[in-house]
């Protein structure tokens, strides 16, 4: 888990007001495996969002504690029932958003 400074926080929360859920926690919640999927999504894209179904008894404060305990996730925002994700990715051609957050520093 990476500590993010107050501007870092703001630019990927701006960066991802127009990206879509593309992972949801259900009745069968989270799980290391499940987190795993969400390592690899997060090695390419950097920042995405999880969204909370309705079914599930996870709160988003619960899902986002248990995504940086046991991973090097960080959970940039919780707002309702849908987390923003981000994790710097090690490739370069995937750093779309890494380069401008480092420069926030």
């Amino acid at each position: 888990m990476q500590d993010l400074t107050g501007k870092q926080k703001r630019y990927l929360r701006s960066a991802a007001n127009g990206l879509t859920p593309i992972f949801s926690v259900g009745k069968a919640g989270a799980n290391v495996e499940w987190l795993a999927e969400v390592n690899k999504a997060l090695a390419k894209r950097e920042l995405i969002k999880v969204n909370l179904q309705q079914g599930t008894e996870w709160s988003a404060k619960d899902l986002a504690q248990f995504i940086e305990d046991n991973s090097n996730i960080t959970v940039a925002q919780v707002i309702g029932k849908t987390l923003v994700l981000y994790q710097a990715a090690n490739d370069a051609k995937y750093m779309k958003y890494s380069l401008e957050v480092e420069s926030l520093a």
